[in-house]
């Protein structure tokens, strides 16, 4: 089966869109995701930026929450309402999504978006955290402890540099088994006609 890594960050608002469409159109295109969380401070950092590109630029912001609420409405997703601190935290979340595999890494990550970007929560927030642990039906605070272990926050930070190494300047990310990679929710049908040929 063709492959594809989905590269996401949970303060990405363009990640959130992506993740909620990914894999019905994958499915449809008999390509595997593979979801690989990331973050994007080291990264932001490292061109020199200390908040989102959309802090930085209020033009590009204001764009950007306006554009959320269209594609939110076009996708046929519940009401967007963004959350009340942008960027928000990703690290506890990101931690946790890194400690699942599969389906339960998907579960959650979709769960946090949905929190995040349809419930304007603060994903920065263990409680927060723990009501999405809770719905999907695990323990939060086994949870909390395996994300603290030491190899959890060693594969996020391998994760974050890989995403560096591969050319990852912003989310979401699509990247092909031959290396190409895709950037923005816009791309996704693009790239995954391209995981389809090679």
């Amino acid at each position: 089966m063709k492959k594809l890594d989905f590269w996401y960050e949970f303060a990405s608002t363009y990640s959130y869109l992506a993740a909620m469409r990914i894999e019905l159109l994958a499915g449809a295109a008999g390509v595997y995701v593979n979801w690989r969380p990331f973050l994007l401070g080291p990264i932001f950092k490292a061109q020199g930026m200390d908040t989102s590109p959309f802090n930085l630029f209020p033009l590009k912001g204001k764009y950007m929450w306006r554009d959320m609420v269209r594609c939110s409405e076009d996708l046929k997703l519940p009401k967007f309402l963004p959350p009340k601190t942008f960027p928000a935290n990703p690290l506890n979340a990101s931690r946790l999504a890194v400690s699942f595999e599969g389906e339960p890494r998907k579960e959650f990550s979709r769960a946090v978006y949905s929190a995040e970007f349809t419930e304007g929560k603060d994903i920065s927030d263990r409680t927060t955290l723990r009501e999405i642990l809770q719905k999907l039906g695990r323990d939060p605070e086994e949870s909390f402890a395996k994300a603290s272990e030491q190899p959890v926050k060693d594969k996020l930070r391998a994760e974050t540099e890989e995403a560096q190494k591969l050319g990852i300047f912003g989310a979401p990310n699509f990247v092909t088994a031959d290396g190409e990679l895709f950037w923005g929710n816009d791309r996704l049908e693009q790239a995954l006609a391209w995981a389809n040929k090679i």
